[in-house]
C-alpha cells in the first residue's frame, strides 16, 4: 500500500524510501510539502529513527542522512532548506533564494524567527516540531506560501494571524484565497496546562473563544486545564479572514501516536525532533 490513512485530512505516503505525512488539501493544490514521522531514518536509541534535530545529542552524520532520506522522499533538495530559529515568539520573516541552505549548510544571519513566508520557487521552508503546532499556508492565486511554528505561546499571541498579515502585505494575498493546514501536534485530550497558560490566552481571546479552547483537567487536577491548540489556531485563522472550509485540522496527536511521532510531553528531552516542509 502506497498511502495509509491516518486521519481524514492526513495520510502517510510510503511510496519512496522514507514515509512522510501529507495533507490532501495541499497536495490537491499542487504544493510540495510533508511532515516527518519517526520512521525511516538511521538514528538509534531515543532518537530512533528519523531524528531531524542537530542539537538533541544525536550524531551529525545520522541527522544529515535522515535529512537526505526524508527530503528525497518528499522531493526537496535538502541543501536548500531554510530553517527557522524558534523561540516561541511571533516573528515571521520573508525567505528568498539567497537564503537557501541557511541553518542546514551555512549559518543563519537571522534569529528569533518562528515563521517564514516566500513567493519564490524551490525555496523550501522548514519548521521543527515535537508537540507544537506547525501551520502550513498556501495561496494558489498569488503563488505564495508560509510555514509557522505555533506552540502554546505562539498560539496565545496569534502568530497564525501574523503570518496571514505578512502574506497580504508582502504578496497581496487575500485571506479568502489561502488554504491553511493545522499540522500534527499534541491533541486536546493529552495537553494539560496550568493557570498561567489560561491567563495568558485570556489577554488575546474572547470569553466565548476561551470556553472553546479550554476544558477542565481530564484528571480533575485543580488549577489545571486541557488546552485545544487545534481549535485555538482554527479560531485565529478564522478571525484572520480565512474561509472555514479552507482551514484544515490534520487531527494527528503527537502524544497519542507513539508509533509515528516524537513527543516532548511524553518523553521529555530524550527524543528526536520532527519537521514540517513546504515549498513552491
Amino acid at each position: 500500500m502506497q498511502y495509509e490513512k491516518i486521519t481524514e485530512h492526513a495520510w502517510l505516503d510510503r511510496t519512496n524510501e522514507t514515509p512522510f505525512l501529507f495533507f490532501p488539501a495541499l497536495r490537491t493544490l499542487g504544493f510540495r510539502h510533508g511532515f516527518s514521522t519517526r520512521l525511516g531514518g538511521v538514528s538509534e536509541g531515543c532518537y530512533a529513527s528519523m531524528n531531524l534535530g542537530f542539537r538533541r545529542g544525536d550524531s551529525e552524520e545520522n541527522v544529515r542522512e535522515n535529512y537526505r532520506r526524508i527530503c528525497s522522499s518528499i522531493g526537496i533538495n535538502q541543501e536548500d532548506l531554510v530553517f527557522t530559529d524558534q523561540v516561541h515568539g511571533v516573528r515571521v520573516r520573508t525567505a528568498r533564494a539567497e537564503d537557501k541552505g541557511k541553518g542546514y549548510r551555512r549559518e543563519r544571519d537571522y534569529s528569533e524567527v518562528d515563521g517564514q513566508i516566500t513567493n519564490e520557487r524551490e525555496v523550501p521552508l522548514l519548521a521543527f516540531s515535537a508537540d507544537c503546532t506547525p501551520l502550513y499556508f498556501a495561496d494558489p492565486v498569488r503563488k505564495a506560501i508560509g510555514l509557522t511554528h505555533s506552540g502554546w505561546k505562539g498560539t496565545a499571541h496569534r502568530i497564525g494571524a501574523e503570518t496571514v498579515k505578512r502574506m497580504t502585505e508582502e504578496y497581496g494575498c487575500k485571506p479568502s484565497d489561502i488554504t491553511a493546514v493545522i499540522g500534527p501536534s499534541i491533541g486536546p485530550e493529552c495537553y494539560e496546562v496550568g493557570s498561567e497558560v489560561y491567563e495568558e490566552f485570556g489577554h488575546f481571546y474572547t470569553k466565548e473563544q476561551m470556553s472553546r479552547i479550554f476544558a477542565p483537567s481530564a484528571k480533575g487536577n485543580p488549577g489545571k486545564y486541557q488546552l485545544n491548540l487545534w481549535e485555538a489556531n482554527r479560531l485565529v485563522l478564522q478571525d484572520a479572514g480565512l474561509c472555514g472550509e479552507k482551514i484544515i485540522v490534520s487531527g494527528v496527536c503527537t502524544y497519542c501516536r507513539e508509533d509515528l511521532m516524537f513527543s516532548h510531553r511524553r518523553n521529555g528531552s530524550q527524543r528526536g525532533s520532527m519537521a514540517a516542509f513546504l515549498t513552491l
